[in-house]
């Protein structure tokens, strides 16, 4: 019974043809498109960042509960960590290839 559920290592795996498209980008497509992908998550955050204000205003003239408030609050909170951590991390990875020796 465990002999059927075992992979067959002689078998190769086979490449569906979507992958294959992403396997074709160039490094500096890839590139390119991580650094379109980190510009979009940034001004999803400044977008974030914006309502919170608008909702801040909005509750001053009682236009929204607390509870609103509070949830905008916090996810545009949660997307500035996320985008500190990120930050700190690819400092870290460029930090520690500028350390590796040749």
């Amino acid at each position: 019974m465990i002999e059927n559920t075992m992979f067959n290592a002689a078998s190769p795996l086979k490449m569906t043809t979507g992958m294959t498209t992403q396997a074709k980008a160039t490094p500096g497509e890839a590139m390119e498109q991580f650094g379109s992908y980190l510009e979009d998550a940034m001004n999803q955050v400044g977008q974030q960042e914006k309502t919170v204000h608008q909702m801040n205003d909005k509750f001053l003239l009682g236009q929204v509960d607390v509870d609103q408030v509070m949830v905008a609050s916090e996810k545009s909170l949660l997307s500035l960590q996320m985008v500190s951590q990120v930050r700190n991390k690819a400092l870290e990875a460029y930090q520690e290839i500028m350390r590796t020796q040749l």
